[in-house]
């Protein structure tokens, strides 16, 4: 007979603890985190027997969707990520059946954010839309979870459908009226490289953040209000900053990403079409130097 603390459960209750604090937002998903390790294979001589040893462990990086009911804690680490600072948090994942009694846990050690992902955002989309988070992490271990602990309800899935992703707007200080009918704007992804440090004896090596590299930023417009885009192109006017601001259904405001040291790279009208009755909409494409982060309580 088996115990019920070994039954198989769902997978469906599950949180990120993070230095101690318990249910840091509410996720979506999280996959990765697994841990393995290469196999060396050696042959002596002429003997037709090969022998085998494990090579150093890897631990898989972890891959996160969040919407916005983010606890204050994760959003500092997120706006930490974007400064450059990258902190290492130590953590765990905690898995809970489907009367939220924690069953497993994993244990994540130096854990580093490695990139930050934002959706596609458009007008005419009314869906969901969430953050893809990547966390690199130096040593994972895995534990039986404690059946008296529970995890708390999840009382953020409301706060986590308030974002849409029709709901956003774009700015460039400067051109304001320009900015007033985005229509569209492309997802993009901010990355941070990490380079491996191997020290002495030591199985596993320490993860070092590298330098964070910031995307160019793609937003669609209606061919009229495209002109003083392109004058900007022209001229070669930078710096440039503004930002990207997302709204919940009562028009409060979920996130804004403040961007600065920009600069318009590419006015490009879309394709014509005889057949088409969609608003022709020409590509924005501005380069940016720098991210900020804000969330507000």
């Amino acid at each position: 007979m088996t115990s019920s603390s070994g039954r198989p459960y769902a997978a469906a209750h599950f949180t990120l603890e993070l230095d101690g604090a318990d249910a840091v937002g509410l996720f979506r998903s999280i996959e990765g985190g697994g841990m393995r390790a290469d196999v060396a294979t050696y042959q002596t001589g002429g003997s037709p027997l090969r022998a085998r040893q494990l090579g150093k462990p890897k631990y898989d990086d972890l891959k996160l969707q969040v919407g916005m009911a983010l606890s204050q804690p994760f959003a500092r680490w997120i706006a930490d990520f974007l400064a450059g600072r990258g902190p290492r948090r130590t953590g765990a994942i905690v898995a809970a059946d489907f009367s939220h009694a924690e069953r497993a846990r994993r244990e994540l050690t130096g854990a580093v954010i490695t990139e930050l992902t934002f959706p596609k955002l458009d007008a005419s989309d009314h869906a969901g839309a969430s953050l893809g988070i990547g966390i690199a992490v130096e040593a994972i271990a895995m534990a039986p979870g404690d059946p008296t602990r529970k995890l708390p309800p999840p009382n953020g899935l409301d706060a986590q459908k308030r974002w849409t992703a029709s709901r956003f707007r774009f700015r460039v200080d400067g051109l304001e009226s320009a900015c007033a009918r985005v229509a569209r704007i492309d997802g993009f992804t901010v990355k941070q490289a990490m380079v491996e440090h191997h020290v002495g004896g030591a199985l596993a090596p320490i993860k070092v953040p590298g330098a964070v590299e910031f995307p160019n930023l793609a937003c669609y417009v209606p061919e009229p209000d495209a002109q003083p885009f392109a004058d900007a192109l022209a001229s070669r006017r930078a710096p440039l900053t503004g930002a990207l601001e997302c709204f919940d259904a009562a028009g409060r405001t979920l996130f804004e990403l403040g961007y600065r040291g920009a600069a318009v790279v590419g006015v490009v009208p879309e394709r014509c079409d005889a057949s088409s009755e969609d608003i022709k909409l020409v590509k924005v494409e501005l380069c940016t130097e720098a991210m900020e982060f804000r969330y507000p309580p």
